[in-house]
């Protein structure tokens, strides 16, 4: 069936703000479901044959990511008595059809009941809006299944894995070297690592092809449609139904709100600038952690002073990074870590720290190769760690070897959420369409920066064990500056006075706009939360149709 076409001045049932994980799962859910429904991206819709190797393009020129480059810069300050200072970029995200989705790495941890939980297990933490969700693991886990099956997940159960209703649907990917290493220093410290649950296909399933191990895998697009984005796995389906228009190049800037208060119209600039806008009957808001508050504090009107739906005042609080760390090492055999994907094996005996330690985190270990795989960004670093020759001969020698023999080990953990790492406008700043540029204010928590220094130590226990030589490690122990992970800046939560959403993504004040991204996230968890957001995404879609078809929206 042709994909739909809605003209701009009549109601649609939806507008759907964004096309990443969240976005794609809320266009195919509704929009099979028999909603009329208009998706809005600000970015291309690429194809498999549109993707490259291209280091320097997508890492330097941001061409994949909207960055100062293109006219979208943002700002960074660490406190709010701090100046923000413009970058290139803050906040990273893909911009395109599939989002990050379509360029990230691929790991895809459930969380455990645990992480639903937590702040009611340990107790508070001083100087943190750390939360229980109003949500359970038993509520998302048919939900996490369907992630696995309709998304498409290899894997397969661990020893440290939460309850599942059912299997992966396809085998754990084939382990490479630097696993291989990981795998054998873990066991010899009485660990238990397991085949890591990845997003991408380890063998053919729902008509995609399985990996074809380039190497070229986080921070590139799959050339085969092995990578289970949702670019190849939600949008086709919904724009398949018939009831699905996408429109690419479309910047919302505003969602306006009619005399009852509701979400009525959405605002954007198409590719020339030009103002456009798409009548609807309710709003769903994908756009991700960082650009659904900045739209939402952009939509203030007389009625929402402070910003659309942030009565509670939580728009944009909390933000959380999750934390990371690693330990490099070079070995005398080739490990060959630049191919296939970037993990295959993982370590959860830590995914709870110890109270007694003193500070309240956990995470994961996983190995990959230092640069993502990538020849120019380990040529860019290599010398600044290892040492030896920057130029010449020596140098391209070192470069060779280093390349092949190398590994890293690392870890992956929480972050709490604070008021005052937050998203707000820079009104100093402005974007290519003159809209204020997201600032970000942000410093980790001193039990962030506690647990990321534990992880660095053990990760280089793991690493002497494995073997390695030239050893060494870092983590910001100054406090992060960027991240992609952007979570918790529009928490669900039952109380609207400490929450943006209720437990079904409704926002409290505006009973037609949805926000599901990682924005909803309460809680960080361990460093990988795109599973989860997808998770969510389904839920939400689930109970939105049924609410539709109770007439309550």
């Amino acid at each position: 069936m042709a994909a739909a076409s809605f003209p701009t001045r009549e109601e649609v049932d939806f507008v759907v703000i964004g096309s990443g994980a969240a976005g794609g799962i809320m266009a195919k859910e509704l929009s099979t479901a028999g909603h009329s429904v208009v998706v809005l991206e600000q970015g291309p819709h690429l194809q498999a044959a549109d993707f490259k190797h291209d280091e320097w393009g997508y890492d330097h020129n941001f061409e994949l990511t909207w960055g100062k480059p293109q006219g979208h810069p943002q700002t960074f300050r660490k406190s709010e008595q701090d100046t923000a200072e413009e970058r290139d970029m803050v906040c990273g995200y893909a911009h395109n059809v599939g989002g990050s989705s379509m360029h990230f790495s691929g790991n895809f941890w459930r969380f455990r009941p645990i992480d639903f939980m937590e702040a009611s297990v340990r107790g508070s933490v001083a100087g943190t809006n750390f939360s229980d969700w109003p949500i359970s693991y038993e509520d998302l886990e048919p939900y996490y299944t369907k992630v696995d099956w309709e998304i498409g997940v290899s894997g397969l159960q661990g020893p440290w894995d939460p309850p599942r209703s059912r299997e992966y649907p396809c085998p754990p990917m084939p382990i490479k070297g630097p696993d291989v290493l990981l795998e054998r220093a873990a066991k010899g410290m009485g660990l238990n690592p397991y085949p890591a649950p990845v997003a991408i296909l380890s063998q053919p399933h729902n008509g995609r092809p399985g990996c074809i191990h380039c190497g070229f895998c986080n921070g590139f697009g799959c050339e085969v449609n092995a990578k289970s984005s949702s670019l190849v796995t939600m949008m086709p389906l919904a724009l398949d139904s018939g009831n699905c228009e996408l429109r690419t190049h479309a910047t919302v800037f505003r969602i306006e709100t009619n005399e009852q208060g509701r979400a009525s119209e959405v605002l954007y600039y198409d590719a020339e600038g030009n103002e456009q806008s798409q009548r609807t009957k309710a709003v769903v808001l994908c756009a991700n952690g960082a650009e659904t508050p900045r739209l939402l504090l952009l939509s203030a009107s007389s009625r929402f002073p402070d910003g659309l739906a942030n009565s509670s005042g939580f728009v944009g609080r909390n933000l959380m990074f999750n934390g990371y760390t690693s330990v490099m090492g070079l070995f005398d055999e080739p490990v060959n870590g630049y191919k296939s994907i970037p993990a295959t094996r993982v370590i959860h005996d830590f995914y709870e720290l110890d109270p007694a330690l003193g500070f309240y985190g956990g995470g994961g270990i996983d190995a990959r190769h230092p640069s993502r795989g990538t020849p120019m960004g380990f040529a860019l670093m290599s010398g600044e760690v290892f040492g030896g020759a920057s130029w010449g001969s020596e140098y391209k020698r070192n470069l060779a070897y280093q390349f092949s023999h190398v590994a890293a080990f690392d870890g992956h953990t929480t972050s709490l959420p604070l008021d005052s790492n937050n998203i707000t406008l820079d009104d100093n700043v402005q974007d290519r369409w003159g809209r204020p540029a997201i600032r970000c204010t942000y410093m980790d928590h001193p039990d962030d920066l506690s647990t990321m220094q534990w992880f660095l130590d053990k990760t280089t226990e793991l690493m002497e064990a494995a073997g390695a030589s030239n050893v060494v490690g870092f983590y910001p122990e100054n406090g992060q500056e960027g991240n992609v992970h952007l979570l918790g800046t529009c928490r669900m939560g039952a109380d609207p006075d400490s929450s943006v959403i209720d437990p079904f993504h409704r926002s409290h004040d505006v009973p037609n706009l949805f926000l599901c991204d990682g924005s909803s996230l309460v809680t960080s968890g361990r460093g990988q939360p795109t599973m989860t957001i997808m998770a969510l995404a389904f839920r939400a879609a689930d109970y939105i149709n049924q609410a539709a078809q109770r007439n309550e929206i």
